[in-house]
């Protein structure tokens, strides 16, 4: 079980991150507590599995990326652990999930690629293509974002 701190601390730290040199000191002192309390609590909610990782989003239109596909590819079942694991190192991949095919739908990696345009993201598919052997994939270009959004727990 979390305490009510521990609850407060979740909260804060799901939100984004203030942009100052001690964004660290700055939560604390919402709270209320000390930047060394504060690190405490979170390297012990970690030691305990609370807290897996910690990540920065950014948003990848505002940096010129405006194109990104899905890359669906046709993977035989008993190479999908390890073309799954070669596609993910790539560091171009910025997801990479395993599912079902389904009749008329043989596709069972699919990974998400990012490009200054749509030929800079096919031509990332077929670099991953010619690396891992799969050459049976397609490309499926975004249109338009309608929600993308983290996780958000202990909200009042």
């Amino acid at each position: 079980m979390l305490n009510k701190l521990e609850k407060q601390i979740i909260r804060e730290l799901q939100t984004d991150i203030p942009l100052v040199p001690e964004p660290y000191r700055l939560i604390a002192e919402k709270l209320g507590i000390s930047e060394q309390e504060l690190m405490d609590i979170i390297t012990k909610m970690i030691d305990r599995g609370i807290i897996r990782r910690f990540g920065a989003a950014l948003r990848h239109q505002d940096l010129g990326f405006v194109a990104n596909a899905m890359v669906v590819w046709e993977v035989p079942e008993a190479k999908i652990s390890e073309v799954g694991q070669k596609m993910a190192e790539f560091k171009e991949v910025t997801h990479c999930y395993q599912r079902p095919s389904r009749p008329g739908w043989p596709y069972t990696l699919f990974t998400v690629v990012h490009g200054l345009n749509k030929d800079e993201c096919r031509e990332k598919a077929q670099v991953i293509a010619g690396a891992t052997g799969i050459h049976k994939y397609e490309l499926i270009f975004s249109t338009k974002e309608l929600k993308k959004s983290s996780m958000k727990y202990f909200i009042d």
